[in-house]
């Protein structure tokens, strides 16, 4: 399950910034889900952060997680 919360933190100038963040929960599946090549623990939300790769179960297939500023030096 790939879920989006939105979250409030104070920054250093007392500002309360929003920013909506990426989570992922393996619900038990046989082959698991792996989040950078380590498989996660089922019934538990990880944070995913800009560039983790994602895979699911014995797939080959590997997602990344970008943003719109991932390709900016």
């Amino acid at each position: 399950v790939l879920q989006y919360r939105h979250t409030e933190k104070e920054s250093p100038d007392g500002m309360m910034r929003a920013a909506t963040r990426p989570y992922i929960l393996d619900l038990g599946s046989t082959n698991g889900t792996f989040i950078n090549n380590e498989r996660v623990d089922s019934k538990r939300y990880y944070e995913l952060l800009e560039k983790d790769m994602i895979k699911f179960g014995n797939s080959s297939r590997e997602y990344i997680l970008l943003n719109e500023t991932s390709n900016q030096g």
